[in-house]
């Protein structure tokens, strides 16, 4: 199957809605989302049986009616069997309004032209993050990965251009919340992106070079007063009382 026959075609969709909670229960607040705590900086962050699975979706009623050759990866998405470059399989990243989470698996296919920078493995040995090298270009980096939605990438990372030395996240933590980079949740009609997304990116670049001060100004001065709901600033706020640095560089990756 050659690339255009690879381009994903989700054929239907389903509106996640709750936040991620971090190692408490969850609190329904007027809007019935599921309101996310922070746990003391000691403890880890763990999810709740309310929390996003690794692929939220699949334990809803199974698709029916895909065309041959389709597969669903969850949460109400089929996209064509098979993966894109050499890939046998393919994973796709999900992102809800709140939080994202990946599908399948991302096993590393090699240095190739376009997508020649170094993986970064957990402890597991899993791949979770990337290093942009000079030249590397999205659609060569997902196949690589073997991930079917490569501008999934830029957009979980916050960036509308991908740069030498970026480290681009690549497996989300379905336990840790992530901002959403093109629109707040409920944002309303008419609503100006771009100051929001322009502060986003702020966030982002601070969280990377580990500058927390920084952050704090940028959400105060910028960021804070753009979230329509509150309480989804409220998770950002908390996150930067307790000095949450891996869950700050989550949330703007």
């Amino acid at each position: 199957m050659n690339r255009a026959q690879k381009i994903t075609i989700a054929v239907s969709t389903m509106v996640v809605a709750g936040l991620v909670v971090l190692a408490a229960p969850p609190v329904l607040d007027a809007a019935g989302w599921a309101a996310a705590r922070l746990a003391p900086a000691a403890a880890e962050p763990t999810a709740s049986p309310s929390a996003a699975t690794e692929s939220p979706g699949e334990d809803d009623a199974a698709l029916t009616g895909l065309p041959e050759g389709y597969v669903n990866v969850g949460n109400g998405t089929a996209i064509p069997s098979g993966g894109p470059g050499d890939c046998e399989e393919a994973a796709w990243i999900h992102m809800g309004e709140m939080n994202a989470w990946l599908h399948g698996d991302i096993p590393d296919q090699g240095v190739r032209e376009f997508a020649a920078g170094e993986a970064g493995l957990d402890e597991e040995g899993r791949v979770v993050t990337y290093t942009v090298a000079p030249g590397d270009a999205l659609y060569a980096i997902s196949d690589r990965f073997c991930i079917a939605n490569p501008h999934s990438i830029d957009t979980l990372n916050h960036t509308r251009m991908i740069q030498p030395g970026d480290v681009l996240l690549l497996r989300p933590n379905k336990s840790l919340p992530w901002i959403p980079y093109y629109s707040p949740p409920d944002a309303p009609a008419g609503y100006q992106q771009i100051p929001y997304q322009n502060a986003v990116e702020a966030m982002s670049a601070a969280a990377q070079a580990g500058d927390v001060d920084a952050m704090r100004r940028i959400f105060e001065d910028d960021l804070a007063a753009l979230f329509p709901n509150p309480d989804h600033a409220n998770v950002v706020a908390r996150a930067l009382e307790l000095e949450r640095l891996d869950v700050l560089r989550h949330m703007f990756a």
